[in-house]
């Protein structure tokens, strides 16, 4: 989209791995980067990710690594493109898609930073659907080239973040078709709990969404800014109050459910994992 809006010569794409960076997503990004003929640099996490680890040696002693660990990778791979922005006066664009920002699936400081977001009001799917379709046409006035210029790879693999050995995204998450469709209910429809259930959905996997939805409000607030493609985006068309007890009162009182007890990282600023 970049490319698109801005031609190659103003773009540069930055590859930040670390050790659970795969061969294959190595591959994927240069091989874009060189359909889209634009700057590709690589700079390595490791230095900074190992040295904030050992600052906080003392503080963590005893304590197992979790979560804590993985939203170091993130926050350091954020720390260095706001330095290359700083430095260069590039704007660092996000890429937190609808899904992941309505469930809350981003690190605080990390992935969400940056001074733009062009796909944060379309669902995951929808970003799949878009990249497929570019790979078969470029519209009109489009400054990017023809042909394919996202890999296939990267439009059918699982979804991964890479903090963790073997990681995908689906550990945390349901399947994304699955995601977007009891979102949509949620967020454009504004439909309720059970009609949603009615539909087809687990029930509770239609709760735990629900929940996460509420939790990741005080993400969104400091997320970039985007555009809006969708008949109701966050921000102006939908915002709650952070602190609330606004809940679907459609079903019955559910006795509490130790699964759906509140992950460390949330409230703290982190990509959670449930």
């Amino acid at each position: 989209m970049a490319v698109d809006a801005l031609g190659a010569e103003r773009v540069q794409a930055v590859m930040l791995p670390y050790r659970f960076t795969s061969n294959e997503s190595l591959a994927d990004a240069a091989g874009c980067a060189k359909a889209l003929g634009i700057r590709y640099d690589i700079v390595p996490i490791a230095e900074p990710v190992e040295g904030v680890e050992h600052a906080l040696t003392r503080m963590f002693a005893g304590k197992p690594r979790d979560i804590t660990e993985e939203n170091i990778q993130s926050r350091a791979r954020g720390l260095i493109l706001m330095a290359i922005s700083n430095k260069t006066g590039a704007m660092v664009v996000t890429t937190g898609n609808k899904s992941e920002m309505s469930v809350g699936y981003a690190t605080l400081y990390g992935d969400m930073n940056g001074g733009f977001n062009p796909i944060k009001d379309l669902y995951k799917m929808e970003v799949f659907r878009l990249s497929a379709l570019r790979n078969r046409w470029k519209p009109a006035g489009a400054l990017g080239p023809d042909g394919e210029v996202i890999p296939e790879n990267i439009i059918v693999k699982p979804p991964s973040a890479e903090l963790r050995e073997n990681q995908k995204d689906e550990d945390s998450l349901p399947p994304y078709p699955v995601l977007d469709g009891i979102l949509r209910g949620l967020v454009e429809k504004e439909m309720r709990i059970a009609d949603i259930i009615a539909e087809g959905y687990d029930p509770a996997t239609v709760r735990k969404v629900e929940r996460l939805l509420y939790l990741a409000e005080y993400k969104r607030r400091q997320s970039a800014p985007g555009v809006k493609v969708g008949p109701k985006n966050f921000g102006r068309d939908r915002r709650y109050p952070i602190v609330n007890r606004f809940r679907d009162l459609g079903l019955p009182a559910q006795k509490p459910d130790p699964s759906l007890a509140p992950a460390k990282s949330i409230g703290t600023g982190e990509r959670f994992e449930e």
